[in-house]
């Protein structure tokens, strides 16, 4: 994790604007930054889970509905949070869904949702914070991913919109320096959220996972990348990520990718099969929810496991 020569930032007593708050690093994210002493706002898309988390905190929680795609909902859920708490000190633009298909065949309202929410999502949600984070000499950390420097087959309006949330959030960091603000990014690996279960449960990923090493099949804790998380914004870091062998992977991106391309050339067959295993609907997996993407497949297994 590369560190920010700034003075440790304590949340205690501040507020963090936390996007995809219902699930995943989003919600844990919340409940650490809350046990913490921060307020914290829960923003997102369902609305039942964002009230039950908001709830389930108790005081000092507040939850909005609202679409990252859509400029004037961030901006009114933005101007309630400082109403709420009187400011934004911390913003995690955290939002962020996924399809499996190839380019060639996924349905285009599918990879361009997938742009729409994981990068110009993360864009809008950093222009509707931004004031509040320069102000207040705060920190916005976008979520990227290991993806942004890793392209792999069957995932490419995801990897897209990854590298493009790092390109965006250098930029930013410059040009917010000079208020005494930071912006990090944020690059994991495979964690073990709703999002991860429902891809890894996919055909097609299990097949191009079959002799992948194990240290990178296996889903890390969703617990450490909020340690993750948590350090960032403590040390106010440029750059966050998890698991530790992600940092020698972006330090090294010029062979990332290379030996990427060359393991998955290697099967074409394999490669081959994956992409038909992608383009066509699989018994017992539910349909990828238009909105919501792979995720929402995890809880509706969830859901008929448990009936």
């Amino acid at each position: 994790m590369s560190r920010s020569p700034a003075t440790p930032f304590d949340v205690n007593g501040r507020t963090a604007f936390i996007t995809g708050a219902a699930r995943g690093i989003g919600k844990a994210t919340a409940e650490r930054l809350h046990a913490a002493g921060a307020n914290v706002a829960l923003v997102g898309l369902e609305p039942e889970r964002l009230q039950q988390n908001a709830e389930r905190l108790g005081e000092r929680a507040a939850w909005f509905e609202a679409d990252v795609t859509d400029h004037d909902a961030l901006d009114g859920a933005v101007a309630a949070t400082v109403e709420r708490f009187g400011g934004i000190d911390v913003a995690i633009a955290n939002a962020g869904i996924a399809f499996s298909g190839s380019l060639a065949t996924e349905p285009i309202a599918h990879v361009e949702r997938t742009l729409a929410v994981n990068l110009l999502g993360v864009w809008r949600t950093d222009r509707a914070v931004i004031d509040q984070i320069t102000k207040r000499r705060g920190y916005l950390l976008n979520i990227s991913s290991l993806a942004a420097v890793a392209h792999l087959p069957l995932m490419g309006p995801y990897t897209c919109a990854k590298a493009g949330v790092e390109a965006l959030t250098d930029a930013l960091r410059m040009e917010s320096a000079m208020s005494g603000a930071m912006v990090g990014c944020a690059y994991f690996g495979f964690i073990d959220t709703d999002l991860v279960r429902a891809s890894y449960a996919q055909p097609s990923t299990e097949l191009m996972n079959e002799d992948a090493p194990a240290f990178m099949r296996k889903p890390a804790p969703l617990s450490k990348a909020v340690d993750a998380i948590v350090r960032g914004i403590e040390r106010r870091s440029a750059r966050v990520w998890h698991p530790r062998w992600v940092g020698p992977a972006l330090a090294m991106r010029g062979l990332v990718q290379p030996l990427v391309e060359r393991r998955t050339l290697a099967d074409l067959e394999r490669l081959s099969e994956a992409m038909r295993l992608a383009a066509e609907p699989v018994a017992g997996i539910p349909e990828e929810d238009p909105l919501l993407g792979l995720s929402a497949q995890a809880l509706a297994q969830k859901q008929t496991a448990d009936a």
